[in-house]
Parts: structure tokens; sequence; C-alpha cells
């Protein structure tokens, strides 16, 4: 018998021995004890299965990640970091992922090979350091004239972007997660002024991805380099001009010290997306609760970073013209034929291949539909309140 129906049935027991408002008193206080009682009870149940379910059913999980990154640059590797300690933190340390710097346990530039081959069973690069492999993976990141983070965020987790890449990487035994973004980069260092397409001609500049494709198109003689290697050649004039991130992250480089002119904007990197890629023969082993932890501390990655870096960049900009680096835009000349030279590149390529036009047909249709109504909210009030602010 329940004790709804116990109080119930004793209400015309009690009514005859005392009188009525006394017995429904006593009826309102048995229940509202029984519901309290009743409540209490079953909290503890709930918790006691949830201590259980986190603390002995799920498995005890122990993974490595390779990242592309040095330990020196605390904000990108900060962003693996940030991955791998939110999980470890949402699964009372049942499932831990220890991050490894560059070099450490594969080159900078090899953590996809790592991670699809099992060597580790996740890391944290930029999908566009692979574009040898296949073109269409740059998408992943940032594209010469494409998105910026916002935008990037917006076809990423809206517009079809990470079902696309996702379908892209299971070539490779991969599934990826955004980690991070930068914003809109800067433009690099060069040693010397740059004002024309002729200037480029012959210059050794360190850039990958697509970007790098269209300064090759433009006349410069393309490196592709780790983070950790930039200073010394760009110092020993191995190269003449590199790019990386922006002013916090260039300037804990010593890049400044190798070369006076920061050009902006890096128009080959308005938005790059870096990612957490995962073994999908691992991935699929793990339980489905810690999927889910491992995609949400991915998405805290990668919103935390780019918040981050705008806070960093803007002091770090003011240091270095403080201290003497030349702030230098590209030329209206130069930027035109980049961006005529990006979107050639990007036909040319979608003419080669079926999987490059189908990600970039798909990709561009979103482009250029979020680019018009940004134009409507964003360029107006930036156009206004930025200029004011000049």
């Amino acid at each position: 018998m329940g004790k709804t129906s116990a109080i119930e049935f004793l209400s015309p027991l009690l009514g005859k021995i005392f009188d009525t408002s006394w017995a429904t008193g006593m009826k309102r206080r048995f229940v509202l004890g029984a519901a309290i009682a009743s409540s209490t009870l079953t909290a503890c149940t709930i918790r006691k299965r949830g201590v259980a379910t986190a603390g002995t059913a799920l498995p005890s999980v122990r993974w490595r990640m390779a990242t592309s990154w040095p330990k020196s640059l605390e904000t990108i590797f900060g962003g693996a970091e940030t991955v791998c300690r939110r999980i470890s933190e949402m699964t009372d340390g049942r499932f831990v992922i220890q991050p490894f710097a560059a070099g450490e346990i594969v080159p900078g530039l090899q953590v996809l090979d790592a991670v699809q081959n099992g060597t580790v069973e996740c890391g944290h690069t930029a999908s566009y350091y692979y574009t040898g492999k296949n073109p269409a993976l740059a998408f992943g990141c940032a594209v010469p004239f494409g998105l910026n983070a916002q935008q990037q965020n917006a076809w990423l987790y809206h517009g079809g972007g990470l079902d696309t890449m996702h379908k892209l990487y299971s070539d490779f035994n991969i599934i990826n997660f955004p980690s991070g973004n930068t914003g809109v980069q800067m433009g690099g260092w060069f040693k010397r002024r740059v004002n024309t397409i002729a200037d480029l001609k012959g210059l050794k500049m360190r850039i990958p991805g697509l970007g790098g494709e269209v300064m090759s198109r433009l006349g410069v003689n393309v490196q592709v380099l780790p983070g950790g290697e930039i200073y010394l050649a760009l110092d020993r004039g191995a190269i003449d001009a590199a790019e990386w991130v922006g002013p916090y992250d260039d300037e804990k480089l010593g890049l400044h010290k190798a070369a006076k002119f920061y050009y902006y904007p890096g128009w080959w990197e308005p938005g790059p997306t870096l990612e957490t890629q995962i073994n999908l023969t691992a991935w699929r082993k793990l339980p489905k609760e810690y999927q889910e932890v491992l995609k949400t501390a991915a998405f805290e990655a990668n919103v935390n970073m780019l918040a981050q870096y705008d806070a960093l960049n803007r002091e770090a900009i003011a240091r270095l013209i403080a201290g003497g680096t030349q702030l230098t835009p590209y030329s209206k000349e130069i930027l035109q034929a980049a961006q005529k030279a990006s979107f050639e590149l990007y036909e040319a390529n979608a003419a080669k291949s079926n999987t490059f036009k189908q990600v970039y047909g798909q990709w561009k249709q979103f482009r250029d539909q979020v680019y018009q109504w940004n134009k409507i909210n964003e360029l107006s009030f930036s156009d206004f309140s930025l200029g004011s602010e000049s």
C-alpha cells in the first residue's frame, strides 16, 4: 500500500476521534513528511547511482595527444591543455589525455600521420598543414579570403561544415572537432618592404596551406616550417619573411627581433580553426559518455582560445609598435592579385578533384550568403564605430 493511500485510509478514523480540522491538518503533515522523505531517499539513490556510474561502470582511459605547438606558446598549446584538463575534470580523472609538445612524440607537422596510424590516440593541430594529402583539408582550418572566426564557427557548427570535414577525415581513419581559433591573423614579418607583386618575386617565405600556394603563384619561394624553427630561419637569412599567428605569439617567438616590417591583414588566415584529431578506431571504443565529454571540452577550448587571443593581442601589438616594429598594410595591388589567384586556385582544384569540388561548392555557397548578411550587420557597425576611433 502506498503512503498516500494509507493516509487516506486513516483519515476517517482520525476524524472520528478528533475534530475534522485537526484530522485534515494531520493528514497534510503526514503527506508532506512522506513526500520529503520520499524525495530525500530518491535524491540519495540518484547520487549513489551517479557515483556508481562515474566511478565504477565507466572505465579508466589513458590517451596521449601529439600537438604541433611548442609549450612556450602557452596560448595555442593551451588549447590542447584546455581539452585535456576539462576532460579529466568532467570525468573525475577517469578519462585522462596527456598533451605533448611538437617533437616530443612526432614532429609538429606529422600529427595527422601519428593519429591516423595509431601512434597516438589524438592530436591538436591545424588541418591546412596536410593539404599535400588532400587540398580540401584546408577548409577545416582556413583558406585565403575565406571565413573569419565567427563565420567559420557558423559554417562548422550550423552550416554543414563539420559533417563535411568528418566525411573527408574518415578517409584517414580520423574524426575531428574544432578546438581553438586565433581570429584574423597578421600578414607576416618581412626583412624589407613589399609594395608590389614584383617585390614578391623570389622572396623566401614561411607560409603553409593554400595561402602558401597562392603566394607561390605570385612568385614567392614558399617554405613550410613548424613554429619552433621560424625564428632561427628568419634571423639567419634562410628565409626572407615568415608568418605565424599574431602579435602575442609572434612576440613570444621573437620574430620582431629578426625582421621589422609587420604586414597586415593575414588574408590567407581570416579565422583559422585549430582542431582535435582523434583516431577513429580509438573514438569508437570510447563510452558514449566520454565521447560527449570530449566534444564539450573541444567546444570550450574553441571559444576560449579566441577570447584569450583578442585579450592578449591588444596589448602585444602596442608593445611591438613601441619597440620599433613598423606596422605596414598590404597594398591594394597585392591584395587584389592574391584574391584573384586564390579563387583561380580553388577552381583549378575543383576541376581536378571531385572531393575538393564538393567541399568547395558547399563552403562557397555558405560564404557568399554569410558575407551578404555580415555586410549589413557587422561591416556597417565596424565602419562607423572603428572608423570613428581612428
